[in-house]
């Protein structure tokens, strides 16, 4: 069995390893030497018009990387024959795919089929968190696009209300650490949930609480005041932490003071290494910002399947 988990590991490990060989920070150097450039304008461009776009795309880059790898299968349209991931429960909420598509346009004029979709949004992901206040990174590229994309897939994704050992497993099977959880959790320190994603905590939680007794009660009671059981809002929710436009580590000191939002989120004081990691962030932006860069760079760089690369983001060639 012990041999069984190591050899597991090992070829986890193996892949990560080669996809990090095979993909390069100077990529587009001599091929493309401006769609780096390119891409951050438009997506500074798009964050004028609209603040709530980093966190999508930030999201958008998460969501594509943790199903069949980040082949930017999540861009893609469905359609007669299929539902796609971006049409998957998980999904529904994703937006600002335009940004992706603006970026593909102008670059595919500069330098026709060199640069892939997977790319652009690992690198508009990059950028959405360095124009909120947030550290950047080398982007390790050469991502190639995949052909398949399936709504059903979709439920690989770690859900809200997931624990500490179901996170750790998702996180594990794609190469990740306990340490990268908690450093990647840190990008809900941007964006918005909608109720039905912490309904759970707030009404009917257990037989024996109407609330999560885990939620500090002010909080509680603010959560319960905006999304009512019977709530006919369509938008209601609330944001991720109290900075919500801003890449800090206010949601780590929230965390500690029982004001995370998802059960997810809370969960990571539930376990002694994550629980110190979290108090760490807390106290240091600069650890956090090392930290969070560091496991981008590795999330990233989850193999995928691509084969191509697209000329238009939402559809195959």
């Amino acid at each position: 069995m012990a041999l069984q988990k190591f050899l597991v590991a090992f070829a986890i490990g193996f892949v990560l390893f080669s996809c990090v060989n095979a993909l390069s920070s100077n990529y587009y150097d001599k091929t493309c030497p401006d769609a780096e450039s390119t891409i951050t304008q438009v997506v500074r461009k798009a964050m004028w018009n609209d603040k709530t776009v980093p966190a999508a795309l930030l999201r958008m880059h998460f969501h594509d990387c943790f199903v069949r790898g980040c082949d930017g299968s999540v861009l893609l349209n469905s359609t007669k024959n299929n539902q796609a991931e971006k049409d998957g429960p998980p999904n529904i909420s994703l937006h600002a795919f335009y940004v992706i598509d603006v970026a593909k346009k102008q670059i595919e004029n500069m330098c026709p089929g060199v640069v892939s979709c997977a790319d652009i949004l690992a690198l508009a992901a990059r950028d959405a968190v360095k124009l909120s206040g947030g550290p950047t990174w080398e982007v390790p590229k050469g991502r190639k696009d995949g052909r398949i994309s399936k709504a059903s897939e979709t439920q690989q994704l770690p859900a809200p209300n997931s624990n500490i050992s179901q996170l750790q497993q998702s996180f594990s099977q794609r190469g990740l650490t306990l340490d990268d959880l908690v450093a990647l959790s840190g990008g809900h320190t941007l964006g918005f949930s909608h109720c039905s994603s912490f309904q759970n905590r707030i009404h009917k939680f257990d037989k024996k609480n109407d609330v999560d007794p885990t939620l500090e009660a002010s909080f509680a009671a603010k959560l319960k005041k905006l999304c009512p059981i019977k709530n006919t809002v369509k938008n209601a929710g609330s944001t991720l932490d109290s900075t919500t436009f801003l890449f800090d580590n206010v949601y780590y000191k929230l965390l500690l003071q029982k004001k995370g939002l998802f059960s997810s989120d809370s969960t990571l004081l539930t376990n002694s290494r994550t629980k110190n990691l979290v108090s760490t962030f807390a106290n240091s932006q600069n650890e956090f910002f090392k930290a969070f860069a560091n496991s981008m760079i590795k999330m990233s760089s989850i193999s995928g399947s691509g084969q191509e690369i697209r000329r238009d983001c939402r559809f195959v060639n």
